[in-house]
């Protein structure tokens, strides 16, 4: 299926120190940056082995125990939902790193190894000092973008998207990324809303044997795919809001990705407002859905001027530029309607 897709674009040339953020986010497009954390030290030893990047690994961890999935061999690595998609088919377990990765390390060479995959972990939490050698540098572009790091063995993440932007580096082991455009939700048949294998939700569709009886527009969000293999080294720029399907292909994988948002930290994610149309809106009529449809698009999804363009400034409140202070009242404000 993979061979039959477009491939992801690519820029050559780029550096830890000298990252194209703005570039990047003006084309809003997914971009390999090809060999952009290839003089890391922990690609350096995966290189070498996936032993010598497991004890690299170790030497920087602190002790802390980790959250963690593990499944069964019959998960085959694809942390997901039971058939009625009511439960996850894997366990969440708490540990220390070097329990998992002694685990990885004795199924190297089974052909069926059970599901481990720590998922998200902050790399200044838990492994201090592994930046030294192994980072980007946002903070010359004035970007907080902490990293976070995700180690597992043929681990697959099934297609979902994030509401950052994300730089994802393969550090150990070769992962393949299938991205989609935001507007292809609908083609990608996401599941339940909570529980969720990783946070969001994600397609039900098995990228390895898809039903296409079932799941029949998932064909059509074939057409917009593009996909590629990063090798070692290798990052890929994955812009907000766009779904990605993403696999380990070896038998150990580590990854680094940095998420980061233009939005200022008092600007809360939008999927609040999601649960909250879900329950105040979806339900009602169907007039009444369209005209609500006319509200927003006045209010939110037009120009962030529009609707209070016709006031005096001292009188838009809530319809003028938000700030950290408005931000506090406006939380105040819905706090004690939804207390009512």
């Amino acid at each position: 299926m993979f061979d039959r897709l477009a491939s992801v674009r690519v820029l050559e040339g780029c550096s830890p120190d000298a990252l194209p953020l703005a570039k990047l986010l003006e084309d809003g497009l997914p971009t390999v940056l090809k060999g952009l954390a290839r003089d890391w030290s922990l690609v350096r030893a995966g290189l070498e082995s996936p032993q010598a990047a497991m004890d690299h690994l170790r030497a920087h961890y602190d002790g802390r125990p980790v959250t963690y999935s593990w499944g069964e061999p019959a998960t085959a690595g694809r942390p997901f939902y039971n058939a009625g998609f009511t439960a996850l088919n894997c366990e969440v377990r708490r540990g220390g790193l070097d329990q998992v990765l002694d685990g990885l390390a004795s199924y190297l060479d089974d052909p069926r190894p059970p599901t481990f995959y720590v998922a998200s972990l902050l790399v200044d939490t838990c492994l201090p000092g592994l930046r030294a050698g192994n980072d980007l540098d946002f903070a010359a572009q004035g970007v907080d973008a902490p990293p976070a790091i995700w180690i597992g063995n043929r681990v697959t993440a099934s297609c979902h998207y994030d509401a950052p932007n994300n730089i994802a580096c393969c550090a150990v082991g070769r992962r393949r990324f299938t991205v989609f455009p935001p507007e292809q939700i609908g083609n990608l048949y996401p599941g339940p809303l909570e529980p969720t294998p990783g946070g969001q939700a994600v397609s039900v569709v098995d990228f390895s044997a898809p039903d296409f009886e079932r799941y029949p527009r998932f064909r059509q969000a074939l057409e917009t795919a593009q996909t590629v293999v990063l090798e070692p080294g290798d990052a890929i720029f994955i812009p907000s809001m766009w779904w990605h399907h993403v696999q380990g292909q070896d038998p150990f994988t580590v990854l680094v990705n940095y998420w980061w948002t233009s939005m200022p930290a008092w600007v809360p994610t939008p999927m609040h407002a999601l649960y909250h149309a879900l329950w105040t809106i979806r339900d009602r009529p169907e007039r009444e859905k369209q005209a609500w449809r006319e509200v927003f698009e006045y209010y939110v999804f037009g120009p962030a001027d529009r609707a209070g363009a016709h006031l005096p400034e001292p009188a838009r409140n809530i319809l003028g530029p938000f700030d950290e202070t408005m931000a506090r009242r406006m939380r105040a404000l819905l706090i004690g309607k939804l207390n009512r």
